[in-house]
């Protein structure tokens, strides 16, 4: 795995963010951006506040990253983490799941220490995001 940032502040900034991805998710990256005709893109990993919980994950196609963002190399795919969600994606892990329920990219995350049941949801336990909780869909 390669970690790398681009801009010599977000070193300053403490730790990198130690995010990784698995070989099925990995797979399923690449072949979501050779169908979008994008093989040197890369997927963006981001936290925002809201969700049932207080964060919600989201996950972008990009083709470049950002002046300061965390670029982790794995499996052949590019991760892009901006620092405003990278200590809380810090050791979290993508998987692709496949099962009766639902199909699609997931996060193990370590930080979250609640989440719901949509599984697209976490808080932490500084509760930080728990202000802008609302209700899950």
């Amino acid at each position: 795995m390669t970690v790398e940032m681009n801009q010599p502040a977000a070193e300053e900034k403490g730790d990198p963010v130690m995010i990784s991805i698995t070989e099925k998710a990995a797979e399923n990256v690449k072949k979501i951006l050779k169908e979008k005709g994008s093989e040197q893109g890369a997927l963006r990993v981001f936290v925002a506040g809201g969700g049932c919980s207080g964060y919600q994950y989201g996950m972008a196609l990009a083709q470049d990253a950002e002046e300061d963002d965390f670029v982790v190399e794995q499996g052949g795919v590019r991760l892009l983490v901006d620092p405003e969600s990278a200590p809380l994606l810090k050791g979290a892990e993508i998987d692709y799941v496949e099962d009766i329920m639902k199909s699609g990219f997931t996060i193990f995350n370590p930080n979250a220490v609640k989440s719901c049941a949509c599984g697209s949801s976490f808080d932490t336990a500084d509760s930080a995001g728990a202000g802008n909780a609302r209700a899950c869909h």
